[in-house]
């Protein structure tokens, strides 16, 4: 069974690792959309550079490759050993789609931020708290536009939330590995974001306006 394992967390890192912003601004743009706008390859930019429309077709689909793996792991194992291991199974397969994501080894590890690929893995292993943090984060966007901001908020409200959620489970020896997941991959997603950190607290992060950014490329990290 560790080697079942194993193998599904090599598999989950391959397919979160799938450029899917680098792919549609290739198709799109017929060049590399890190050399345009924020330099970003995930949603934000894609929006930035060509609109809601696609931007919501890479949002979709970095969700996707976060939800798929995690749900078919889940149920995979379920069918073969205890809902412990099953959970077990998820927590791991969901964590290397984020780390697939943000570091793929189709763009030599520079990839993105993790956010989107992150929800589609904690719909499947955190349903409630995820719940928590999409409201959240619409809530943030809303008021503020800005799309750095949001992802901040909401990942961290993830955490308070699932840790809330779960009580005195947290300290359960069985509930670790969901313990850790829902304090250290939120913590990885906001390092991810410090250079929108420096620039907020410049003042010079930007509010997200669809289809109308130069395609000239400005220093960021990548998404």
């Amino acid at each position: 069974m560790v080697f079942v394992i194993g193998a599904i967390c090599v598999i989950a890192f391959l397919v979160g690792g799938i450029p899917f912003g680098y792919l549609v601004g290739r198709g799109l743009l017929k060049d590399d959309i890190r050399k345009h706008g924020s330099g970003n390859i995930g949603a934000t930019n894609v929006t930035r550079l060509l609109g809601w429309k696609w931007g919501f077709v890479v949002l979709f689909l970095d969700a996707l490759k976060g939800l798929l793996p995690t749900l078919a792991t889940k149920l995979f194992l379920q069918d073969r050993g205890s809902d412990e291991l099953a959970n077990l199974g998820a927590i791991l397969a969901g964590i290397c789609c984020i780390l697939g994501h943000m570091y793929p080894i189709w763009l030599k590890m520079r990839g993105g931020k993790g956010v989107a690929t992150a929800l589609g893995v904690i719909l499947v292993i955190a349903p409630q708290a995820s719940g928590v943090a999409l409201a959240t984060f619409l809530i943030v966007f809303g008021v503020s536009r800005i799309v750095g901001l949001a992802s901040i908020v909401s990942v961290t409200s993830f955490a308070i939330a699932q840790l809330t959620f779960m009580g005195q489970d947290v300290f359960m020896f069985g509930q670790l590995p969901l313990t850790l997941f829902s304090t250290i991959i939120p913590a990885l997603i906001v390092w991810k974001h410090r250079s929108n950190i420096r620039r907020m607290w410049q003042g010079d992060e930007q509010q997200m306006k669809a289809g109308s950014e130069s395609r000239e490329s400005t220093p960021d990290s990548v998404e």
